[in-house]
């Protein structure tokens, strides 16, 4: 598809989702206007014809396409999986959705209310959705056929280019036509020549090549480390003849880790990451929805709050609060804060017990600690104790789901570097390993489950351990 095209494809694309944003925004309207009957769809779209609500809606409609454009939704998604582009959806809708609801408060629109916002959330989710699952099925058809196709061309010819050409050929969808290969001989040539593809051309010959070919990408599998000044070349050229370059970013052979472009002051840089935690759009819905929903916790349960501190303060003599530092993100100290359910002098009398620990490894733990007080058991039953912790989320040294915060008389027992891998991201008040066995579990499954859940988080990952979090609560298992 050339340039001119795939603009007109792509600002329709633009239209088409303000305009699916129109239709929730509609849906929403009638979904609010039947439930409650404060106002009807004909004193709406008189509403809208005012000036001033005009402009509102306008900057709505605005902030809605700088939030897909901020999420990459209008990038070129040939070479991501549908479901990469689904999650995309997902998070930008939400945060579209939330800075509607901000735009509600600021400028007071009394439509827009929590059921307003679920009806618009869901209609334009579903839309845009079903929208880009046609638009791949009908792309693919094209391209299967032998129409909007990209021609590539594949520099380097060991054995991780010719997986890559595999790959792409056994996805006729994405549309790519591979010319061949360019590299100059050496000793894998000849396990090179079984693979059935051809050489078009060595490295010197690739400037004439580019010039008298079609080449609408390039794709770069030099050996960096041998090959750095070669491989320098070839991407100088394809930057001046405006060739798209493409290259796998894997050069120190990294299990884990994903690699994103990023810019600094004109400088490209590779940043290798593990879990999806670290995408910048991804971090900042679930900082987001940390702040919003602790906030609004704590607002709710302040009279739980008070009879809590009312019946440890008439119960035993101390604070009400516990509070003792811990590691946090990248190991950063921070003191965590809990209702008190031991004795006052409970860690000097650490000493006295700790050859009563029940579990493995470096943390301490055991299930009838005789330093707990009678409120206290019933306060760790019910998990009310860490209730406080909604504070250390608010003020953002914790989050709502992630590995658990240990005290640093635990971290200094680690023996083992991978073990540390979980202070990557910002401990949570539950995790995985709560609504699994919380602290029944081995400190061996602890630390697995840990990094489990930094590899394979998402926004959905996190809805779901807070689902399972309330009825672990309820039955106590595990507690301690």
């Amino acid at each position: 598809m050339g340039h001119f095209r795939r603009q007109i494809l792509l600002n329709s694309l633009k239209l088409f989702d303000l305009g699916l944003m129109v239709v929730a925004f509609a849906a929403a309207t009638v979904a609010v206007s039947e439930t409650n009957g404060a106002f009807t769809l004909e004193q709406f779209l008189s509403m809208r014809v005012k000036i001033a609500n005009f402009v509102v809606f306008a900057g709505l409609l605005l902030v809605w396409h700088l939030v897909f454009s901020v999420f990459g939704i209008y990038h070129s998604r040939r070479l991501s999986s549908r479901f990469e582009e689904i999650a995309d959806i997902l998070k930008a809708s939400t945060v579209g959705t939330l800075g509607i609801l901000l735009g509600a408060a600021v400028f007071h629109i009394q439509m827009i209310t929590v059921i307003f916002a679920v009806v618009f959330w869901v209609v334009g989710t579903l839309t845009t959705i079903s929208s880009r699952v046609i638009l791949r099925s009908a792309l693919k058809q094209v391209r299967v056929h032998g129409r909007n196709l990209r021609d590539m061309l594949i520099v380097g010819t060991n054995a991780r280019a010719v997986q890559f050409a595999h790959k792409i050929e056994t996805q006729s969808g994405l549309g790519y036509r591979i010319l061949g290969f360019v590299d100059e001989p050496w000793a894998g040539m000849t396990e090179f020549g079984a693979s059935g593809y051809r050489v078009v051309c060595n490295l010197a010959e690739l400037p004439h090549f580019l010039r008298t070919n079609v080449v609408d990408e390039v794709v770069m599998a030099l050996p960096m480390r041998s090959q750095h000044s070669c491989a320098s070349e070839v991407a100088a050229l394809c930057e001046e003849q405006g060739i798209l370059l493409r290259f796998t970013p894997n050069l120190f052979n990294l299990k884990l880790a994903r690699s994103k472009a990023d810019e600094f002051e004109g400088d490209s840089m590779i940043t290798h990451y593990t879990g999806g935690m670290m995408e910048r759009p991804s971090f900042v819905v679930k900082r987001l929805i940390d702040f919003v929903v602790s906030l609004t916790a704590i607002v709710m349960l302040s009279p739980v709050y008070l009879l809590t501190a009312l019946s440890i303060k008439l119960t035993s003599r101390g604070p009400v609060l516990f509070a003792q530092n811990r590691l946090g993100l990248n190991k950063r100290r921070f003191k965590i804060y809990k209702f008190r359910t031991m004795v006052p002098d409970a860690e000097k009398r650490m000493k006295e017990i700790e050859h009563l620990n029940e579990v493995s490894g470096p943390v301490f733990k055991i299930k009838n600690d005789p330093r707990i007080t009678p409120v206290g058991r019933l306060l760790r039953k019910t998990s009310l104790d860490e209730l406080p912790q909604l504070l250390n989320v608010l003020s953002g040294d914790m989050s709502l789901v992630g590995p658990r915060p240990l005290p640093v008389r635990d971290y200094e027992g680690f023996s083992e570097d991978w073990q540390r891998r979980r202070f990557s991201v910002r401990p949570g008040i539950t995790c995985t390993w709560q609504v699994g066995g919380r602290s029944s579990i081995s400190f061996e499954k602890w630390m697995e489950l840990d990094l489990q859940y930094i590899d394979k988080w998402s926004l959905w990952l996190d809805l779901q351990i807070l689902l399972k979090t309330i009825p672990a609560v309820l039955r106590g298992s595990g507690a301690a």
